[in-house]
């Protein structure tokens, strides 16, 4: 989180330690609030930038100014390129390609995702360092360095931010963008749970799905598992009732109980989790080609209730084989019973900045 901490009179600018990169080559900048103008710049500066200068000032640096839309490029006279944008706006800038034999590179912005557009800069020789710049009292941005932008398969520099929407069922303080998954939550306490559950279980057609830690926020309370479809939103997967899961931070499982038991390593920033069933050789199809998954019926009740009969419903159904993977190694088995509607996959975070990648379907080819 950055803040103004001038006078009004003076610029107040921050640059990153690390330039831009094909591997790293996008960022986002989040305005939490707009102070008395919104003077808020983002863009690329070289390395040893003036700080006491806006980005897109001084040349060969280039940026776009939230207060009036426009783009800078190493001037301070601005051209007119884009909307305005204002508390809550998301502004992102990224390099799209460089041109070595003539030495420039095309950088984009965007606003709330969407591409608003690029121009040409000259190249650096130790590259191009995102930027922040700040011009009034009370203006506050979030900057996220390890922000994603997808292309489609043409290059169009088209956000893939709704394509994988329809994926999830159930959403509570957690953002999607493509495959990503952040958490938004307060992270305050152990009712901040912030869940993802996906829209379909899993099935004898899609029976395993994989998560990759994109970033581990402060404690890497992530946990991935399986489900059932009406979970508590406040409860990290595995901690209740009809609910399986392998945790992050400390390696363990946890099924229907908040106490888990030793399974694992544990995992951290670039691992990925996986999550599957082995549906025993007698798993039918009913008569609509879909998995049979008739298994219990149950009255709504209070989560503490549906608790306390939770080994003698547990009995009623039939039981599956979950496993978990760690970097496509399997770390173990538990046999658990399948509810009624079947196991979602489900995914929970508690800490700030937790982000992770999610493939539903890793098998399909």
């Amino acid at each position: 989180m950055l803040s103004y901490q001038g006078n009004s009179e003076e610029v107040g600018c921050y640059v990153a330690g690390c330039p831009l990169s094909k591997q790293n080559c996008y960022f986002e900048v989040t305005i939490v609030d707009s102070g008395v103008r919104g003077s808020i710049a983002v863009g690329l500066v070289p390395k040893f930038y003036r700080l006491d200068h806006q980005p897109g000032w001084l040349p060969y640096s280039v940026a776009y100014h939230a207060d009036n839309g426009k783009l800078y490029n190493g001037n301070p006279v601005g051209q007119q390129f884009g909307p305005k944008c204002a508390r809550g706006d998301r502004i992102g800038c990224g390099i799209q390609s460089e041109n070595i034999q003539e030495g420039l590179t095309t950088v984009f912005f965007t606003k709330n995702r969407k591409e608003v557009g690029s121009v040409e800069v000259p190249l650096c020789a130790d590259g191009l360092f995102p930027a922040v710049g700040m011009h009034s009292l009370g203006e506050e941005v979030k900057v996220d360095l390890q922000a994603h932008w997808f292309l489609d398969e043409e290059d169009s520099m088209m956000m893939m931010v709704d394509s994988h929407e329809d994926d999830w069922g159930r959403l509570y303080d957690v953002r999607v963008s493509g495959t990503l998954l952040e958490y938004v939550g307060k992270g305050k306490s152990i009712m901040d749970v912030g869940l993802a559950q996906a829209r379909q279980p899993l099935t004898t057609r899609c029976h395993y799905y994989e998560v990759e830690i994109i970033d581990a926020g402060e404690k890497c309370y992530i946990a991935l598992g399986l489900a059932r479809r009406d979970y508590p939103k406040n409860r990290h997967p595995g901690w209740s009732r009809g609910s399986v899961a392998y945790h992050a931070d400390d390696g363990k499982i946890f099924h229907g109980s908040g106490v888990g038991d030793a399974f694992g390593p544990r995992c951290f920033k670039g691992d990925i989790m996986g999550c599957g069933i082995m549906f025993p050789r007698d798993y039918i199809l009913d008569s609509e080609g879909h998995d049979s998954l008739c298994l219990y019926h149950r009255d709504e009740e209070d989560d503490e209730e549906e608790e306390e009969e939770e080994g003698e419903q547990e009995e009623e159904g039939r039981r599956v084989t979950v496993f978990f993977t760690r970097n496509g190694k399997l770390m173990g088995r538990r046999e658990v019973v399948e509810p009624e509607g079947g196991l979602f996959p489900t995914v929970g975070m508690l800490s700030s900045g937790e982000k992770v990648k999610v493939d539903l379907h890793p098998l399909s080819g």
